[in-house]
C-alpha cells in the first residue's frame, strides 16, 4: 500500500513535495478535523491484512510496516500533518503494477484513514479511549465444538478470528470457518511443532472455509494460511481433552 519511508533531508524534501500535491488534492484550508475512530476502523478492516501499524493491533508483512516507514523519518522532524498527506496521497494514486486495490478508501473515508495513521505511526503506547475501543473485536472465550463440529468465524474485520481459542472432544471433528470480510481467508490446523495438519479452502465474503479431522488430546493451533495472516494475528489456540 505504502512504500518504505526512511529518514534523511534528501528523503524528507521528496515526502515534503508529495504532501504539497496531497493538499492540493485533497484541499487545503478545511477546518473540519478527520474523524479517527471512523479512520482505525477502517484501516483494520482494509489495510491490516497486508501492513503492519502497532497501535491498531499489528497485522502483516505483505506490504511496508508502517511504523518503520514512517516512525525514523518522523524523528527527523517529519510532522503529522506531512504524514497524513503522503498516506493520503499513496490511497489516492496506487502505484502501477502494486497489489493495493485502487480506492480502496475514498473520499472522507481516505483522509480518516490516512489521519489515523500519522496519529499512530512509528509513535510508542497504545491507543486510549473511544480509539481503544476500535476495531476488531475478538474473544478470548472458547469457541466449543457441537455435535462433531467446530465452527470458528472469521472475525468481522482485520486479520483475526472471533475468538482465539477453541476446545473439542478428541474424535472426527468437522472444522468451519464462515467468512463475513471482503478480504479471503481460510482456516487450518497446525500441531504443536508447527506443521500443518489439515487445511480448508480459502474463501471469499459468504463462503465457509472446511475439512475434517480425526483430533487426539493435546494443544493444536488454528490459523489462516492466507501469506501473511497468521503472522498479522489470525492464529488461536485449540485444546482437545
Amino acid at each position: 500500500m505504502f512504500p518504505p519511508v526512511r529518514g534523511g533531508s534528501q528523503r524528507l524534501a521528496l515526502l515534503g513535495s508529495a504532501f504539497v500535491v496531497a493538499l492540493a488534492a485533497a484541499g487545503c484550508g478545511r477546518n473540519d478535523e478527520p474523524d479517527l475512530v471512523r479512520g482505525k476502523e477502517l484501516y483494520v478492516d482494509k489495510c491490516q491484512r497486508c501492513h503492519a501499524l502497532a497501535r491498531a493491533g499489528g497485522g502483516s508483512d505483505v506490504g511496508p510496516d508502517l511504523d518503520e516507514a514512517f516512525g525514523p523519518a518522523r524523528s527527523h522532524g517529519l510532522g503529522e500533518d506531512t504524514v497524513a498527506g503522503v498516506v493520503q496521497r499513496q490511497i489516492a494514486l496506487v502505484r502501477r503494477n502494486s497489489i493495493m486495490p485502487a480506492n480502496l478508501v475514498e473520499g472522507e473515508d481516505a483522509r480518516a484513514v490516512a489521519a489515523y495513521v500519522a496519529a499512530v505511526a512509528g509513535q510508542p503506547g497504545k491507543d486510549a479511549g473511544a480509539l481503544a475501543e476500535a476495531g476488531v473485536q475478538v474473544s478470548n472465550k472458547p469457541i466449543v465444538a457441537k455435535g462433531g463440529t467446530l465452527e470458528i468465524p472469521a472475525a468481522d474485520a482485520g486479520l483475526a478470528f472471533a475468538s482465539t481459542r477453541a476446545a473439542s472432544k478428541p474424535g472426527s471433528v468437522k472444522f468451519a470457518m464462515p467468512n463475513p470480510q471482503s478480504a479471503d481467508h481460510n482456516i487450518a490446523l497446525k500441531d504443536e511443532g508447527g506443521q500443518v495438519l489439515q487445511e480448508g479452502d480459502v474463501v471469499g465474503q459468504g463462503g465457509t472455509s472446511t475439512f475434517t479431522a480425526k483430533l487426539t488430546a493435546g494443544k493444536f493451533e488454528f490459523v489462516c494460511t492466507v501469506p501473511g495472516h497468521e503472522e498479522g494475528g489470525m492464529q488461536g489456540e485449540l485444546t482437545v481433552k
